[in-house]
């Protein structure tokens, strides 16, 4: 019996700020998926730079009109928010085993409490390194301006967070 139902994921993050290995797991998502959510959350032990609607509103820049992307902001647990969107499974990128540890530790949680499945992408080679903490670190000690930055983020981030940070143009 065939199913016609649209499978949903739902890629969740601070996106604080978006990078180039945010925008390569988008992708691949939306070419495993017939829907990708970019879910802008909140985390209580960050110290964001961009408000939510800031975030949602790049990243919303940045993925364009791609097909089957839609970009918005939540609030509380992944896994409710899941549930609320009726998705499929929760996508993470994992760039080392650092990141695979704490996110499995995660993912087995939300089966566990949620009923939520969770997909895990490992990250190209060329954006394994690249921390949205690295970069507002960077940004903060005024390394925006290294032309090599754009190897990171894209331009249109830069300038956002350059303008957000007081920095001359």
């Amino acid at each position: 019996m065939p199913n016609d139902k649209q499978r949903t994921a739902i890629f969740a993050g601070t996106f604080d700020p978006p990078t180039y290995g945010h925008l390569n797991i988008i992708e691949r998502s939306r070419r495993l998926f017939d829907r990708t959510i970019v879910a802008v959350g909140v985390n209580p032990e960050k110290e964001p730079l961009f408000t939510p609607d800031e975030r949602v509103a790049l990243l919303t820049m940045l993925v364009g009109d791609a097909e089957g992307v839609e970009v918005e902001a939540y609030s509380g647990l992944t896994m409710d928010f899941v549930q609320q969107k009726n998705a499929d499974v929760i996508v993470k990128g994992i760039r080392d085993s650092d990141d695979l540890r704490n996110e499995l530790r995660q993912a087995n949680v939300n089966m566990i409490a949620g009923d939520v499945e969770t997909v895990f992408l490992f990250t190209t080679d060329q954006t394994a390194l690249i921390s949205s903490t690295l970069i507002r670190q960077i940004a903060e000690m005024g390394g925006l301006d290294s032309g090599k930055m754009t190897r990171l983020i894209p331009p249109a981030v830069i300038s956002r967070m350059k303008a957000k940070l007081g920095m001359a143009e």
